[in-house]
């Protein structure tokens, strides 16, 4: 049966009678295939199904891979197809809805301004050509770097199924976020959490929600560092109250990195949200969080009410320049002097700040973030931890005593100008240990014998060395030294510079070199 199969040539046939041929045959792998010819000339669409066949039976016999028949066909398929596909392995791998149509808008967007219209039209040069497009634009390069990211995500889940030979972005460059951030959040102060607990207890319903109810939602934010999805989908049945050491557990599924999160948090907060969930389902959400879009709004509304209540304080009203600071500081202000502003994650941030500047491990504080990497923070609070640059120094103290002395501008190890010398045989090292050679032998003071000095006489560098000199004149036979470089410091010169590159002959050797020359030829 399946001989027959394969040495069939296919045949051609239409859809209830009209409309374009389509064409049918068995592939290498004796399997059925059927595709239109999209055309109605039956001439043309017996040369498409012969082709088709023929292929077939190339691949059948060997003669062409069929690995590289399959990328040419993925090659051609439609982006939009390879599209679907890779939307349908995000939605399986559990990804959010709002990952998952970031990643469908970019890469729609990058094939529509690239012109990509097949997976083979997939360059890096066109990518390129979408992120100019994204900078002409003024968008931030954390947008850009974010729009590159999905595409490029893209191109490696087709590489990883085969769908293409090679990755053509691979060498696409992702722009540093940090030479352009659009958007830096701050962190709250210590001083400014009393004044906005306090402002929020006491403020209006906004959005539906209490005073009390959005206070302790601040609370629980700063303590535990939620982000706002996992605070939103947060319910009561998470929620640990009651152990010795009281905790929320945010589930795989609602955080970002999908790993289940334990956040520990202080028994005062866990008594009043045990109070506040009293009367509430386990599968009820704890908060009753405004819109995604307005929670932000609400949390600056009760930051400016706080800042109001501080400004009308009696301090403020009754002197008048306590006032005019007041208003001039940035204390609870949404954006400070630095141009970093406040929202609800900007809360996450207060969290591993006053962490970091408690003191906290940088492990714990990474720990507590759910960090992916500690690069990540101390990158974000390094500059927060007290006094470990500071403190470091404080062994340096145990490395370098007190009684080590400085060197001098004389280049000696503690001796004044007037000592050098007045030791012979003996030496002071940089740290101050007296070296002395064994063989050395303690002389009187120089002015013991200062009139008997006499001056030595130096040879000129090209003067000969007398044969006799001998270190006190009873050595008449031999000289202080057979080392040419002393005795005939001109002929060593013939080592063409000492030795310097390219120049020849090293010293040593061109000493030896002298020595076996004939006594008239050696010059003075």
């Amino acid at each position: 049966m399946a001989s027959k199969r394969n040495s069939g040539a296919g045949t051609l046939f239409k859809l209830n009678g009209r409309g374009n041929w389509y064409a049918q045959w068995f592939d290498h792998r004796g399997k059925r295939c059927k595709a239109s010819t999209r055309t109605t000339d039956k001439a043309a669409a017996q040369r498409i199904l012969a082709k088709k066949t023929a292929d077939a039976a190339l691949m059948r016999e060997g003669v062409v891979d069929p690995a590289l028949h399959d990328l040419a066909k993925h090659a051609d398929r439609p982006v939009s197809g390879h599209l679907e596909d890779y939307i349908r392995k995000l939605t399986t791998a559990g990804r959010s809805e709002k990952h998952i149509a970031g990643h469908r808008r970019a890469i729609e967007a990058a094939a529509d301004a690239a012109g990509w219209t097949s997976a083979g039209d997939i360059t890096a040069d066109g990518l390129n050509q979408y992120a100019s497009i994204l900078r002409d634009q003024k968008r931030s390069a954390q947008t850009v770097k974010n729009h590159l990211t999905a595409v490029k995500a893209f191109t490696r889940w087709m590489l990883t199924h085969r769908k293409l030979a090679y990755d053509p972005l691979a060498s696409v460059k992702l722009p540093n976020a940090k030479t352009d951030r659009r958007r830096i959040r701050r962190m709250l102060l210590a001083e400014e959490w009393t004044y906005l607990d306090r402002a929020t207890r006491t403020g209006p319903e906004r959005e539906g929600v209490s005073g009390t109810e959005r206070a302790l939602l601040y609370a629980v934010a700063i303590q535990t560092g939620l982000r706002a999805n996992e605070l939103r989908t947060l319910t009561v049945s998470r929620l640990h109250l009651h152990d010795d050491e009281p905790f929320i557990l945010a589930k795989a599924k609602n955080t970002k990195n999908q790993r289940d999160a334990r956040q520990y948090i202080r028994p005062a907060i866990a008594a009043e949200l045990a109070g506040h969930v009293a009367r509430k389902l386990p599968n009820a959400a704890v908060f009753q969080m405004p819109d995604e879009w307005k929670v932000a709004d609400v949390l600056r509304e009760d930051l400016a009410q706080a800042r109001q209540q501080w400004l009308a304080e009696p301090a403020a009203l009754m002197d008048p320049e306590e006032r005019q600071r007041r208003e001039e500081s940035d204390f609870l202000m949404e954006t400070n002097v630095e141009g970093e502003s406040l929202d609800l994650h900007a809360l996450r941030h207060t969290c591993g700040a006053w962490l970091a500047a408690s003191g906290a491990h940088p492990n714990v504080v990474k720990s507590v973030m759910r960090h992916s990497s500690i690069t990540l923070t101390m990158d974000t609070y390094g500059h927060l931890f007290p006094g470990e640059q500071a403190g470091a120094t404080a062994a340096f103290d145990q490395l370098m005593p007190a009684t080590v002395t400085h060197q001098q501008a004389t280049g000696t190890a503690g001796q004044a100008p007037e000592e050098i010398g007045s030791s012979t045989g003996s030496n002071r090292g940089a740290f101050g240990r007296e070296i002395v050679r064994a063989d050395a032998k303690t002389s009187p003071p120089a002015s013991a014998h200062a009139s008997d000095e006499k001056p030595l006489k130096t040879a000129e560098k090209c003067e000969d060395v007398r044969r006799d000199a001998g270190g006190n004149g009873k050595a008449t036979d031999r000289n202080r030294t057979g080392n040419l470089r002393f005795t005939k410091p001109l002929l060593c010169q013939l080592s063409y510079g000492g030795g310097r590159a390219g120049m020849g002959l090293s010293a040593d050797r061109a000493c030896l070199l002298m020595r076996s020359l004939p006594s008239g030829l050696v010059p003075l």
